[in-house]
C-alpha cells in the first residue's frame, strides 16, 4: 500500500503554522501530518499541541538547519512510526492547493525510477508569477549555473499553462520536495554539511547518479512565501548559498579534466559579482563571499574523499544543460527557459 507522510520542519515559524497549516491538514487526503520542530524558542511547540492535536510533533534536539533537521525528522519518523513510501517537505511558508498531492503521487507510483518530484511552485504574494525557489523545475548549466522553468536569475515568468506538462528535470525544489523515502534513506539523506541552501540540489544529483529520476508535476501547484526562516537580506543567506555551490560543484561535477578550471571560473565569478554588493554598499554581504570561499578550501579535503566514493558509487552520468545561462541572459538577452531552449 502506499503511504505518504507530510512532513514540515519547523524554526520559530509559529505565525507560518498559523497561517499554512489549517490547510495543510484540509487538503491531506487522510496522510499524516508531521512537524518537526527544531528547538524554536517562539512557543512554538506548545502552540501546536494545544491548536492541531492532529499534528505529529516531533521534538527535534537542536537547529541543524535544513538538511540536518529533514535527516533526523525522516529518521525518527522510520524508526517511530513505521515510515512511508514517500515523504513530503513542505516549507511552513508553503500554502497548498486543493488536491495538490495526488498528482505529483500518482506520477510518480506510474514511474518507479521517479525519486524526488515537485508540483509548480508560484509566488504567494504575486500569485501569476513563479517563485524564485524552484519555479517550475530546475536545471544547472555546464559551469554549475542554477536556473529553473520560470526563472532565470532575477526574471520571473506569469505562469500561463506553458509548463503544464510532466517531465524529468535536473533538480526539484526543497520548498515542496516529494521523495522516495528508500532511495532518501538509501543515500543518507542530505549532506548535513550544507546546513541550508542548495542541499536539494546536491541531493537531486547524486540520485542521477545512481540512475533515479527527478520530474517536475505541472498539474499540482502550491504558492510559496519565501525567506521564512532566513530572509534573502540576511549575510548568512549570502554565505550559504556561495559556499554550498562549491562544496555541491566540487563534489559532483563530471571528471572531465577541467574541474579546478572551472572552480578557478566561479571563484572569479562569485568576485565579479561581489562588485554588485559592494555597489550598493552591503560590504556583510562581501564579507560573507569571502568566508564561503575560505570555508570551501577548509573542505576540500571531505570533499575529495566524498568525491571519491560517489564516483565508485556512480551507475550514470548525469547530463547538465549544455550552455552557459550566464552568456544567454546578459550577452544575448535571452531571459526565458523557452528562448534558452529555442536559441
Amino acid at each position: 500500500m502506499t503511504t505518504l507522510a507530510i512532513v514540515i520542519l519547523n524554526y520559530n515559524g509559529q505565525p507560518f503554522l498559523a497561517k499554512f497549516l489549517p490547510a495543510v491538514l484540509a487538503t491531506a487526503d487522510g496522510h499524516p501530518v508531521y512537524v518537526a520542530d527544531s528547538a524554536s524558542t517562539d512557543n512554538s511547540v506548545s502552540f501546536l499541541r494545544a491548536t492541531f492535536p492532529d499534528v505529529r510533533v516531533i521534538e527535534l534536539p537542536r537547529n541543524e538547519g535544513y538538511a540536518g533537521g529533514y535527516n533526523l525528522a525522516l529518521d525518527h519518523i522510520r524508526t517511530h512510526y513505521g515510515g512511508a513510501t514517500y515523504y513530503v517537505l513542505p516549507n511552513s511558508d508553503i500554502e497548498v492547493t486543493p488536491g495538490w498531492i495526488s498528482p505529483v503521487l500518482d506520477l510518480m507510483e506510474a514511474n518507479p525510477t521517479i525519486a524526488a518530484c515537485q508540483p509548480k511552485i508560484r509566488s504567494y504574494s504575486e500569485r501569476e508569477l513563479f517563485e524564485h525557489a524552484g519555479a517550475a523545475g530546475g536545471f544547472v548549466d555546464w559551469l554549475g549555473y542554477v536556473f529553473c522553468r520560470g526563472r532565470v536569475f532575477a526574471t520571473f515568468e506569469t505562469d500561463h499553462g506553458q509548463y503544464d506538462d510532466n517531465r524529468p528535470i535536473f533538480w526539484a525544489t526543497g520548498a515542496c520536495l516529494f521523495v522516495k523515502a528508500e532511495v532518501f534513506h538509501q543515500t543518507g539523506g542530505f549532506d548535513a554539511s550544507f546546513f541550508a541552501h542548495m542541499e536539494e540540489i546536491d541531493w537531486c544529483w547524486r540520485i542521477q547518479r545512481l540512475g533515479y529520476q527527478v520530474w517536475a508535476c505541472g498539474q499540482s501547484t502550491v504558492y510559496h512565501v519565501g525567506g521564512g526562516t532566513l530572509h534573502k537580506s540576511n549575510p548568512h543567506k549570502t554565505f550559504l548559498n556561495y559556499r554550498n555551490s562549491l562544496l555541491m560543484l566540487y563534489k559532483n561535477w563530471p571528471a572531465d579534466g577541467w574541474l579546478w578550471a572551472k572552480i578557478l571560473f566561479r571563484l572569479v565569478m562569485d568576485g565579479v559579482s561581489s562588485l554588485l554588493f559592494i555597489r550598493e554598499g552591503q560590504w556583510p554581504d562581501v564579507w560573507a563571499i569571502v568566508r564561503a570561499h575560505f570555508a570551501f578550501y577548509g573542505a576540500v579535503p571531505k570533499l575529495h574523499r566524498q568525491r571519491k566514493v560517489l564516483k565508485q558509487q556512480q551507475i550514470t552520468e548525469v547530463k547538465l544543460y549544455p550552455k552557459s545561462i550566464v552568456w544567454q541572459y546578459f550577452a544575448k538577452g535571452r531571459k526565458t527557459f523557452g528562448e534558452m531552449n529555442n536559441g
